[in-house]
């Protein structure tokens, strides 16, 4: 039976455990570029026995951004960057991913604590693209992409990856979630195209397919490929599991490692209870019908539930977000409390109640 500290191997990657920190926005980058914010808090992630660092979602393109404050991974500015942050997660045996993004027409925002949504030119601000030029709730209308843009842009998200690979991340993970702009092409709310992307399951999907193919191509062998999805619109007139168990098949066959399942994020009143575990069921599903390794997330903050998802094989990990900005050594806490012995850093080693 595989528990919550068991390691795990994807390609030439051995990750200490299956607790996982999720990628979350910190809305604190400078052009693109992350600083001391992400240094301490990435770094206090590091210090906290998580098995994987996920940095936030992290624009291709500077139009790929989602608000004027997210990082970017298209420059030698922003690739140096985050190379210290890199080597301190390593140092304290944590391998640590990036999650590389195009936000589509939910971009050009400011940050969530300013006192306006959309940010103007002179803020910093674009005209934001999508599959079809049709608006999120409450957002500016978006350009429609022509095919040539999209070929562009799965350049980009190749180019990005390389440049993930340059600054020294383990693995990198594609963002075709949460209403952003891949999820924005295979999911019928928001793509009304008639061309080779749109319309159809294999239209719409077409997109992702050629991104996730191209970075494939773009990195190591060795080095693991993730996808997020959102498995679900949560709207019988959207995306459905059927379409993503079909979707994590073609996924796997093109070199895709890990499905990092999620759900919503296109359609903005969604029928979504967030009970703990409510994604669970997606993830089972797509790793029992698409034979592919599956991360769960979604409101998983207890370490006995982590352990039972893990212990049935329901997932081969868990992503933790909220859990971990309350306490950023979550998984220090959670081995004690299921009796778990697990490496600390030496530093805290006083702070040991479970000593085996």
């Amino acid at each position: 039976m595989t528990n919550l500290f068991d390691p795990i191997t994807l390609r030439g990657l051995t990750i200490k455990n299956r607790v996982w920190v999720s990628p979350m926005c910190q809305y604190s980058a400078i052009d693109g570029v992350v600083g001391d914010w992400h240094m301490a808090h990435l770094g206090a992630l590091a210090t906290g026995e998580a098995g994987l660092i996920m940095v936030e979602a992290t624009g291709v393109v500077p139009e790929g951004r989602i608000s004027i404050a997210c990082p970017g991974i298209y420059n030698e500015k922003q690739i140096d960057a985050f190379k210290k942050i890199i080597k301190f997660a390593h140092s304290q045996g944590a391998a640590i991913g990036i999650q590389l993004a195009h936000a589509g027409r939910k971009g050009s925002t400011m940050r969530p604590s300013d006192d306006h949504l959309m940010a103007t030119p002179a803020e910093g601000g674009w005209t934001t693209s999508s599959a079809s030029a049709q608006a999120y709730h409450g957002m500016p209308e978006p350009h429609a992409l022509s095919v040539a843009q999209i070929h562009q842009l799965v350049k980009d998200f190749a180019q990005a990856a390389k440049n993930a690979i340059s600054a020294g991340f383990d693995l990198v993970e594609i963002h075709a979630a949460h209403g952003y702009l891949l999820h924005q092409f295979y999911s019928p709310l928001s793509n009304l195209r008639t061309d080779e992307y749109g319309g159809s399951y294999e239209n719409r999907v077409r997109f992702l397919i050629e991104v996730a193919t191209a970075v494939r191509h773009a990195i190591p062998e060795s080095t693991p490929l993730f996808i997020r999805i959102s498995a679900s619109d949560w709207t019988d007139e959207g995306w459905q599991i059927v379409d993503s168990v079909e979707l994590c098949k073609q996924l796997k066959e093109i070199g895709v490692d890990l499905i990092d399942v999620s759900s919503g994020g296109n359609l903005h009143n969604a029928p979504i209870k967030p009970v703990p575990g409510y994604q669970v069921p997606f993830a089972q599903a797509i790793k029992v019908e698409s034979d592919i390794a599956v991360a769960a997330v979604g409101a998983i903050t207890d370490p006995h539930q982590a352990q039972e998802f893990i212990n049935s094989n329901k997932a081969d990990a868990v992503f933790l977000a909220r859990a971990m900005i309350r306490n950023p050594r979550w998984a220090m806490a959670a081995a004690e409390e299921l009796k778990e012995m697990i490496d600390w850093p030496a530093q805290l080693e006083r702070g040991r109640t479970y000593r085996g």
